[in-house]
């Protein structure tokens, strides 16, 4: 028996999971309105992460890595959210977290301002056809200053006119970035041609225990516990979905790094030296994917 299906085995039998609780109000019954705590950093976003229930690579790091560069983390890791909807949608069912994620219909994501430029009023358009009807030299350039008085006028008006654009479309950006950290994610959980017929809580639970902790609901994931060893001089440990920048915030300059293809993804892989222990770590996207640790 597989380790997914053993834990959702005891699952039913820990939480005493109704045989009838099959379909999805009876999923919207069990989770929503109940709190939980991610295990990764959660894109500000309603794309959410993407998670393949029944493959061995259940995260997309790549994909997730560019969500999280382009809308930002509304959620961080190890903090906890309100489940605030499930719904099962033919292949896949939504996981929807602190409202599931800004970008749904009816979600203003423009950052673009509008403001018109000043184009040439009339005085300047009559006197670009003078110039070309007058032969006179001296009253042709007397035409000219004219207009390049007015057209510099103008030109001035519509630099004014850029640099309040600029203002105006980075004051929507601060909006919309604070919009996507307040608007909570989402997760997909996907599936091979359509959802399973009859999914129960308990199989939502364990085909996402990687990412979320449902301890809150009486669930205890089926994974080792971390040992002294595996933890740094501060108590924390390496974790899958932990950015770079956390990782050497936390343990610190890489002792070495080495840059390698797997397939089509770029992996870099740093190695932390602590006092007691090394950490080699595999980053794709700036995203940690693998990792290992051994006592020194």
């Amino acid at each position: 028996m597989s380790r997914r299906a053993v834990v959702a085995v005891t699952l039913l039998l820990g939480l005493g999971t109704p045989v009838g609780a099959q379909d999805e109000p009876s999923l919207r019954s069990f989770f929503e309105g109940k709190r939980v705590t991610v295990s990764i950093d959660m894109p500000g976003t309603s794309d959410g992460v993407d998670v393949q229930a029944d493959s061995s690579q259940t995260l997309d790091y790549r994909q997730y890595g560019q969500r999280l560069k382009q809308y930002g983390t509304a959620i961080h890791s190890r903090q906890s959210a309100t489940v605030t909807l499930v719904k099962i949608k033919g292949d896949h069912v939504e996981f929807q977290l602190n409202g599931g994620g800004y970008g749904t219909f009816g979600d203003d994501t423009s950052t673009s301002v509008s403001i018109p430029y000043v184009q040439p009023g009339s005085r300047e358009r009559e006197l670009d056809q003078l110039i070309k009807d007058e032969d006179d030299s001296h009253k042709r350039r007397r035409l000219e200053n004219e207009r390049d008085e007015l057209r510099e006028r103008r030109e001035r008006q519509n630099r004014r006119i850029d640099a309040d654009r600029a203002v105006a479309e980075a004051h929507r950006r601060e909006i919309l970035d604070e919009r996507r950290r307040q608007g909570g994610s989402r997760f997909n959980l996907r599936y091979e041609g359509s959802v399973p017929a009859g999914i129960k809580p308990a199989e939502v639970m364990a085909a996402l225990a990687e990412f979320v902790d449902f301890s809150s609901l009486g669930y205890r994931p089926a994974v080792p516990a971390v040992s002294r060893d595996e933890r740094d001089d501060t108590g924390l440990s390496p974790r899958k979905g932990m950015t770079r920048e956390e990782a050497e915030r936390e343990f610190g300059p890489p002792a070495s790094e080495n840059i390698r293809r797997e397939g089509g993804l770029t992996v870099v892989t740093l190695r932390f030296v602590l006092r007691d222990q090394q950490i080699v770590a595999d980053f794709v996207e700036g995203i940690l994917i693998r990792f290992s640790t051994a006592s020194r």
